[in-house]
């Protein structure tokens, strides 16, 4: 559980311990305690930024609850399956505590669950895809360095001054050393290594903090993902072919191959859009879904992008005073049936009240037969 840690380029000497606590007699190891930093990091960032994003917060902790679960299985499940050696029993094959996750396979999974989940609660599904891009790039710079404390997902050997070496280097390259000759690469176990986790470390948190900076920016819906895939597909591509524990199919590295095509479609698709949207204003749209009468109903709301979020009191306001616009006028209201009788009692009612101001009329004089009045007596 101990390493003894060396870069001997810079004099620096580390011992590390797997263990960074018990709880209950269970040891809980660095790995594990850094992924979760990592995500917790990721987490706060998506709440506090969701409704810059469209995205209401309390339908997206669904959203990334089941996300973050899928995205475990299936680093797992990825690795296994391409891992070139077999498990003694399902039970190593489950536990993580040690390493052994793939992290193609931890973002296949966890946007396919996305995608399932967000049309499950109503999310806007490419808005949470731009905040879970982001996410990811902190989640990864943390995450790598459980890789440090574990001494694997390293290079080749080096001779640049942050060569890194430990037991843990000798011990791998001397066991596999033949087998990486059979893939072409010729190891030393005595000589330092690269420090890859840190290669990618440094090239995660940096688009992490060039993708925030840049998300106000935006042009589309999208693009931030797009982006990711581009950032980090790049990287992997160039630190995967470093390494010397990747995942093979044949003479190939999965994670490159898989690193190549994202970056290739991540691109087309990203000039494609910029193109469809170039000269149009980016609006954020949100969707507010309420309960009135026991049914759910949803209130649509859009502001321009760099224009500060409708809160939750703003868009209280704007419901209420959207339901009195569709409230309809009392007096329309009355049934027709209803209507005509109280009519009629009001005319009544107004006739009887008006007082009579008509003079009486003079009798008109009697005639004769012949047509001549009557001359008064």
């Amino acid at each position: 559980m101990i390493n003894h840690v060396t870069f001997p380029g810079l004099g620096i000497e580390l011992t590390l311990n797997r263990v960074a606590f018990t709880l209950f007699g269970v040891p809980i190891y660095w790995y594990g305690v850094l992924i979760t930093i990592g995500l917790a990091l990721a987490l706060i960032f998506a709440f506090h930024y969701s409704r810059s994003f469209g995205i209401d917060a309390d339908r997206m902790v669904d959203v990334i609850l089941i996300g973050t679960v899928c995205a475990v299985i299936g680093g797992r499940v990825f690795y296994v399956a391409t891992a070139p050696f077999e498990y003694e029993s399902f039970r190593d094959m489950l536990d993580i505590r040690l390493g052994g996750m793939a992290i193609y396979g931890a973002v296949i999974g966890a946007f396919l669950s996305g995608i399932v989940t967000c049309r499950w609660r109503k999310v806007p599904l490419l808005p949470m895809f731009d905040l879970a891009g982001i996410g990811f790039l902190l989640g990864q710079g943390i995450g790598r360095w459980g890789n440090f404390v574990n001494q694997e997902a390293f290079g080749v050997n080096t001779t640049l001054p942050w060569g890194m070496y430990s037991e843990g280097t000798y011990n791998y390259l001397a066991h596999t050393k033949d087998v990486l000759a059979a893939q072409g690469i010729i190891v030393d176990p005595n000589m330092p290594v690269h420090p890859t986790f840190l290669y990618e470390s440094i090239w995660c948190l940096l688009g992490f903090f060039l993708l925030w900076a840049y998300m106000k920016h935006r042009k589309f819906d999208g693009e931030l993902i797009l982006m990711y895939a581009m950032w980090y597909g790049a990287e992997r591509f160039v630190v995967e072919g470093l390494r010397t524990d990747s995942l093979m199919i044949g003479k190939f590295r999965i994670s490159q191959v898989i690193a190549a095509v994202s970056v290739l479609i991540a691109l087309g698709l990203w000039i494609f859009m910029r193109r469809k949207y170039r000269g149009i204003p980016h609006k954020v749209h949100y969707t507010a879904i309420v309960k009135e009468n026991g049914v759910r109903k949803t209130y649509e709301f859009e502001w321009m992008l760099g224009e500060k979020p409708m809160n939750d009191q703003q868009i209280k306001q704007e419901i209420e005073r959207r339901r009195a616009l569709e409230q309809p006028d009392e007096q329309e209201a009355v049934p027709q049936d209803k209507a005509e009788p109280e009519r009629q009692e009001n005319e009544a009612l107004q006739t009887a009240e008006e007082p009579n101001n008509e003079l009486p009329q003079p009798e008109e004089p009697a005639k004769r037969e012949d047509g001549q009045a009557e001359s008064e007596k």
